[in-house]
Formats: structure tokens, C-alpha cells, sequence
């Protein structure tokens, strides 16, 4: 099983109601990094975030109007990423998840990935990866003020499935571009919505009415079609001559047609940074084994990193059962303060399921929940700082996991 390591850099209050400054976050980050290099973790994946959520609490529609503090202070992932290289010798760098649709969209980006590593692999020796994760963007506010917004009052109708859209469209460009293609608006695929892309006949036939009245339509559509979000003439991004086996893409979508659709352009991996179903995963592997892009080799299954929250207890002082009582307390109070945050009320429910997709416990509970809910090939990304900003205790956290739980799961000896 591989392990690699979640950073999410969330400046709000931990179950104790301290928040650190953002000069405390980042240096605590990098500490972390540096540790994670040392302990042999595969890839160092960091959150992405953009604009103040505080401020956009105050708003019409605020995302998580009871979430205090910033949800992650990442803005510009590639400062980051140069800087994580920087301080470390093996540990390789990823997005968990950059915005395609925000910081200039799809082309702006691309040209950062072939600037970056036209830098990064300068060097003839380097062989560590810079791991691009890209999606739509953790919350639709983030994207609006760079235009992603209804254009018409067909769109308004049509925006939870046309949002969507816009990012495979996005996705599209982006990838052609990395891939060193020469390409114009004209040359990418159009947004033509029909029944199959809603979750109810309900909610196709109210956009579909919109189509007939707004535009006038005497026949009933089985296909609507929308106008490019983005134009332009022929463009190729530079610098072209940079290394790209140093480059892996990861999806952070879990849409069928999309999977199948980036594939067809260059290989990209999945993610599963949510509370996915087993058999949604199992489909997703089934389905890549067949759809991968060849350029990628095989389809494995460490291609689909999985998000895990730890809370291991290996303190000193305690023994076996009193770690185990203790992972559970420190759990329970995380998951309380982060279900409050996000909803306002405490629903011992939700609660409940988050601690379901955790592992807490002690050193060997925690290795044989791993063992029992995951395939032994898997890739897992390890989250410890959820909530918690005791730098001491995350890398203590951090370094029981590694020189202890994953030799357990690996079959290894502990020192």
C-alpha cells in the first residue's frame, strides 16, 4: 500500500477554539513537509483554496455561513510546490485540487504547469513529479469573478448541469494546451445538453420549457446546445520544450463522461477526495481499466489516491487501551467542531458517518481498520492536521503512522 500525506492548511478554530496566524499555518506547513520528506511519504498533496470565506459569509448566498476562519490559505499552489522541492530530497508535490475555472482558467493555468516545470526539470537528474489534481474548484463563489456565471436566463435555468459543463470544456483546453497542441475555440468540443445529463425527466423538461420560450422554439428539443464559454483565435502555449514525465494529471471529478472524455486527450488519473461509495470506486477502477489513455501504461489501482482522516494516538505515558479511548475523544471533538462549523448544529449522525470513514485508535486499531477497508494495492492520503494546529502532536501523529502503522499494514518489522 503506498502512503502519501494531505496538507489542507485550514486557518479556523480547532476543537479549542485556537486559530493560529497565517505566518503560524505556513510555517507549521512547511515544518510538516520537511518531516513527511524524512518519514518516506510518496507525494505531499496540498488543498487549494481561493478569496476569503470569511468575507463571502457576508454575501447573498454564503457557502458556509457557520464555518469561522478561511477554509485554506493555498492560493497559488506552484509558489508553494516550488518552495515544498525546494526544502525536501524525495517527497514528491501535488494539487488536492487546483481550480481550472479560477486564477485565469484553463489557459492561464496550463501555461503556469509548463512554466513550473520547464524550471523544475532543468535539472537532468530531477526525477520527482509535480502531481497536477484539477477540478471545477471546492465552491462555485471562487470562479464567479472570473466570469464563470450565467450569461442568459437559459443558463440560470440550466446552471447546476451547465456549471459541469463549462468544466469539461475547461478540462478540454487545458489538456490540449499541456499537451503541447496548437488549438482555437473552434476546434472544441460543444455543450449540448439533452435528458441524459439530469437526475430527473423533472428537471430536464423545466429546462427544456426555458429553451422553448426563451428562444422561441416551435418544435420540442431533445438537444440543447450553448455557446462556448470561452473564444479564441489559434494559441499554443510557451514554453513547449519541458519535461513532461514529470507531469501526472489526477481528475477531481467522479462525472463518467468526463473520466472517459480527458482520456481521450492524455493519461489522467482520479481522485476520491470525498466520502465516496465502495461501489462507486470499484465501477470507477472497472471502467479505467479500460479507458485509461494508453501513453499511461496499465490502469492501477494506487491511480486513484483516497483521502483517509488519522487520528493515531501513540502518546507516552499511556498504555494500549488508554491511546485507544484517547483517539476517539480527540476524534469526536474534531468531527463536532468541523459538522458545526459546516452546518452551524451539532448532528451526532453526520458525526457518526465521518467517524465511519476515518481510522482512530491506536497504532495497531488504526492499521487494522486500514487493512479491513482497503485494498492492500491502494494509494491513501494520509489527512492529520484536520483541525488540529499542534504542530508537536501532527508530527508526532505523523511519524507514529509511518515508523509504526504502515510497516503493520505493509507486513513490515517495527523498530
Amino acid at each position: 500500500m503506498d502512503f502519501d500525506i494531505f496538507f489542507s492548511i485550514s486557518q479556523t478554530p480547532d476543537s479549542s477554539g485556537y486559530k493560529p496566524s497565517e505566518n503560524e499555518m505556513f510555517s507549521n506547513f512547511f515544518e510538516q513537509v520537511e518531516l513527511a520528506d524524512e518519514l518516506g511519504f510518496g507525494v505531499g498533496w496540498v488543498a487549494q483554496a481561493h478569496l476569503s470565506t470569511e468575507i463571502q459569509k457576508q454575501n447573498k448566498n454564503p457557502v458556509v455561513p457557520h464555518y469561522p476562519g478561511e477554509v485554506g490559505l493555498c492560493t497559488d499552489f506552484f509558489q508553494l510546490a516550488r518552495e515544498m522541492f525546494s526544502r525536501t530530497k524525495k517527497i514528491e508535490v501535488g494539487s488536492a485540487v487546483m481550480s481550472i475555472l479560477a486564477s485565469g482558467g484553463p489557459i492561464a493555468q496550463a501555461e503556469r504547469v509548463g512554466a513550473f516545470l520547464a524550471l523544475h526539470g532543468l535539472n537532468p537528474d530531477e526525477k520527482r513529479k509535480l502531481h497536477i489534481g484539477f477540478s471545477a474548484g471546492r465552491f462555485e463563489f471562487m470562479a464567479r469573478p472570473y466570469g464563470i456565471i450565467p450569461r442568459d436566463e437559459l443558463e440560470e435555468e440550466a446552471w447546476p448541469v451547465l456549471r459541469g459543463q463549462i468544466f469539461s470544456e475547461a478540462s478540454e483546453i487545458f489538456l490540449r494546451l499541456i499537451k503541447g497542441e496548437v488549438i482555437s475555440s473552434e476546434m472544441i468540443s460543444k455543450t449540448r445538453l439533452d435528458s441524459s445529463y439530469f437526475r430527473t425527466e423533472e428537471e430536464w423538461e423545466k429546462v427544456r420549457d426555458a429553451a422553448i420560450r426563451i428562444r422561441n422554439l416551435e418544435d420540442v428539443p431533445e438537444i440543447i446546445e450553448f455557446n462556448n464559454r470561452y473564444n479564441f483565435e489559434q494559441i499554443r502555449t510557451i514554453p513547449q520544450d519541458w519535461r513532461r514525465e514529470l507531469l501526472n494529471l489526477v481528475l477531481g471529478s467522479h462525472d463518467k463522461r468526463l473520466q472517459n472524455k480527458v482520456n481521450e486527450i492524455i493519461p489522467v488519473q482520479v481522485f476520491n477526495l470525498s466520502i465516496t461509495p465502495p461501489e462507486v470506486i470499484e465501477e470507477t477502477h472497472k471502467r479505467l481499466e479500460k479507458n485509461y489513455h494508453v501513453d499511461g501504461g496499465s490502469w492501477r489501482r494506487n491511480m486513484m489516491p483516497r483521502t483517509v482522516m488519522v487520528f493515531v494516538n501513540d502518546e507516552e505515558g499511556l498504555n494500549s487501551t488508554e491511546r485507544s479511548e484517547a483517539a476517539k475523544r480527540e476524534a469526536k471533538l474534531s468531527l463536532t467542531t468541523y459538522w458545526n462549523a459546516l452546518d452551524g448544529t451539532i448532528d451526532p449522525s453526520k458525526i457518526e458517518k465521518a467517524a465511519n470513514n476515518a481510522v482512530i485508535g491506536n497504532v495497531e486499531e488504526v492499521a487494522t481498520q486500514i487493512i479491513e477497508r482497503f485494498h492492500p494495492e491502494d494509494r491513501i492520503m494520509c489527512w492529520f492536521d484536520f483541525f488540529n494546529h499542534d504542530n508537536e502532536r501532527v508530527k508526532r501523529n505523523m511519524s507514529a503512522f509511518m515508523s509504526k502503522v504502515s510497516k503493520i499494514i505493509n507486513g513490515e518489522k517495527n523498530e
